[in-house]
């Protein structure tokens, strides 16, 4: 790693007014509650002792009244926004909407054009305090590529943005193989000074006539108040450029993935912007991309203010796993032999969590090179080690075997033996690559582990808290006509389960929740997270998969949906011990909000519409608020 270079010191007025209120812990101003993503709520109003009085404050529904009554529903993971009394969503439906934080009554509503919607599932949107005449914004991606802002007071177009407060982020720059590709922005950006930070969705897979062809997954700040372009970090090395050498041959040209698609943060005080990069596409074969592959799977800090790189930590060489480091990096000040180190936690699909010193990238815990096995596809050459941490452990089941195989319900036991048996698939550990011509399955495999959501943090306890799947997926990969490589596996083998019931075939829990105590290194709880309500009573404490992040309150809670049973739950920080449970209308695959309502009260806020990659389904639309009684 590099030296870091001398980051800016002190926070322009606009930042402190963008964060002010998270500061007060009373508002929700970004989607990790604050710029180092801790999302951990300072009010105390909720607590362990009382939680089990909350009750529905108020319901608001994502689908537009005229819809027709059968219109089909979308699936959302919006992050809700709170400034003051207003919450800010983005919707599925197409449409942006501010609320009353504290009745939901509707304030305003912007319809975007042209059947426009937020893209990826409507993960939400930044907000800008405004500044030198520009007012405050609500700004937001959309799945044409194109980059909103609105004013935060009445929902119309910012006229000095772009073109009429649109800009197109399909430019011939990142457009590398042609104007007509899918790009979209995947999760929210993030705001800095009067900057806007934006990631990339280039898709993946091939996504053009090579192996790895197609848009740039390219980091780039535009101004706030006019949309003009004000810097570009290139994800994938040019020629001569730190990194380039570990592109084999001319690999490296018109490279596509390895790009932000989920959460950004910054250091605001050191003026360091921290991205978390994923796999380069193709995410699951490399053989045309020989070399470690920067800066794939990796989590690179750069100057916030001009992009230029400081140090870079590769997570995953030669990803060809899909290994994406896409939860937002936690800034976290770990107190280890005497001292307190200003710290970053990047912790991915592969479950492996590394704490690093946000200033020079170094390991806090420690770190070390185990060897990990050869691939066996034709001319793939995978790197002969990773990197582990020392401490924490692995936060999720990290091996499979034939004897940690599901046990328990005779029915299901008996399937997932001769599942395995039927389709001869090898059982190994994380870093099992592939296997070529016959399945394989790596442990979190790509659901993960901890994905795009991350966790939360507990600065009085020290403790990281973060639910886990144990939800993996099989792998073959096969040799096309042409000679290339390409995954492919049945649909029924899609993930390691029974694809009808949703039943995964390793061994429970199938979900948890899991506490990491910072200054140590060491795992403080874990405890199962959710129940298969189809299985006999008193087998049901299995944990389900589950997408969607933790809240963490100063009063000593965790507030958590993400399940696929429906629950949203709260949790005792301290001990693990479920606290308050309430079933849902549909699955909450989205992050709790908590804040100050104008009656004085603590709401938590949770999306839930049901949907997605855990194969929860699809069966509501609403955001729902919680709070104790008037």
């Amino acid at each position: 790693m590099k030296a870091l270079l001398k980051g800016s010191v002190g926070v322009a007025a606009l930042a402190l007014l963008a964060t002010a209120a998270s500061g007060a812990g009373t508002d929700w101003p970004i989607s990790g509650q604050d710029q180092g993503a801790n999302r951990y709520v300072s009010l105390t109003q909720i607590t362990p002792s009382n939680v089990r009085n909350l009750q529905r404050a108020w319901t608001y529904h994502l689908k537009p009244a005229n819809s027709a009554a059968d219109a089909r529903l979308r699936m959302s993971q919006d992050i809700p926004l709170v400034i003051g009394n207003t919450m800010y969503i983005v919707s599925p439906y197409g449409q942006a909407i501010a609320l009353d934080a504290t009745t939901g009554a509707e304030k305003w509503k912007f319809d975007l054009p042209e059947g426009e919607v937020p893209s990826a599932q409507a993960r939400g949107a930044a907000y800008w305090a405004g500044g030198g005449g520009a007012p405050a914004s609500l700004i937001f991606g959309t799945n044409r590529g194109r980059l909103y802002s609105l004013r935060a007071s009445n929902g119309k177009p910012n006229t000095a943005f772009g073109d009429n407060g649109v800009i197109n982020l399909k430019t011939p720059e990142v457009m590398q193989t042609g104007m007509d590709k899918p790009y979209i922005l995947p999760s929210p950006p993030v705001v800095y000074k009067n900057l806007v930070i934006t990631g990339a969705g280039p898709g993946e897979g091939p996504g053009g006539s090579n192996n790895g062809a197609g848009p740039a997954g390219d980091t780039r700040a535009w101004d706030a108040t006019t949309g003009k372009l004000v810097w570009t970090f290139r994800t994938v090395p040019r020629p001569g450029e730190f990194g380039a050498d570990t592109w084999g041959g001319d690999s490296a040209k018109n490279r596509s993935g390895v790009n932000v698609w989920g959460y950004m943060t910054v250091d605001t005080q050191r003026g360091i912007l921290y991205m978390p990069l994923g796999a380069p596409n193709n995410d699951m074969v490399g053989t045309d991309r020989p070399g470690d592959n920067l800066f794939s799977s990796s989590l690179v800090a750069v100057n916030a203010d001009t992009g230029k790189y400081l140090w870079h930590f590769q997570v995953t060489r030669h990803d060809i796993w899909d290994n994406d480091t896409q939860s937002a990096p936690m800034l976290v000040d770990v107190r280890k032999d005497g001292k307190t180190i200003p710290g970053v936690i990047t912790v991915n699909k592969n479950a492996l969590m590394f704490i690093l010193d946000r200033v020079t990238g170094k390991p806090i815990h420690g770190v070390e090179e185990r060897p990990v096995p050869k691939s066996e596809v034709p001319g793939e050459i995978t790197s002969p080690t990773q990197p582990f941490p020392v401490k924490p452990e692995q936060l999720s089941q990290g091996s499979i075997s034939r004897a940690t195989l599901y046990k328990g319900v005779p029915e299901h036991q008996a399937y997932c033996e001769k599942y395995v048996e039927d389709e001869k698939i090898t059982l190994g550990s994380t870093y099992l690559p592939p296997g070529f011509n016959h399945l394989t399955v790596a442990p979190p495999g790509t659901q993960g582990g901890v994905n795009y959501y991350g966790g939360s943090f507990d600065p009085k306890r020290g403790l990281f808290i973060v639910n886990v799947n144990n939800l993996f997926q099989p792998m073959r990969i096969v040799q096309n006509p042409d000679g290339s490589f390409v995954n492919t596996a049945r649909p029924n083998i899609r993930r390691f389960w029974d694809p009808d019931k949703h039943l995964p075939c390793n061994q429970t829990p199938w979900g948890q929740l899991v506490a990491v105590n910072v200054h140590t290194g060491d795992i403080a709880w874990r405890t199962t997270l959710g129940v298969t309500e189809s299985f006999p009573a008193g087998q049901q404490e299995t944990g389900r998969p589950g997408l969607g992040g933790t809240t963490v309150t100063a009063s000593g809670l965790t507030f958590v949906g993400a399940t696929d049973d429906r629950r949203f739950r709260a949790f005792d920080t301290a001990t693990g011990k479920n606290l308050w449970t309430v079933t849902l209308n549909a699955s909450a695959e989205s992050t709790p909000i908590s804040y100050r309502g104008s009656d004085g009260r603590q709401f938590v806020v949770i999306t839930a519409t049901g949907g997605g990659l855990i194969g929860a389904k699809l069966e509501g639309d609403e955001v729902v608020a919680f709070a104790l009684p008037k």
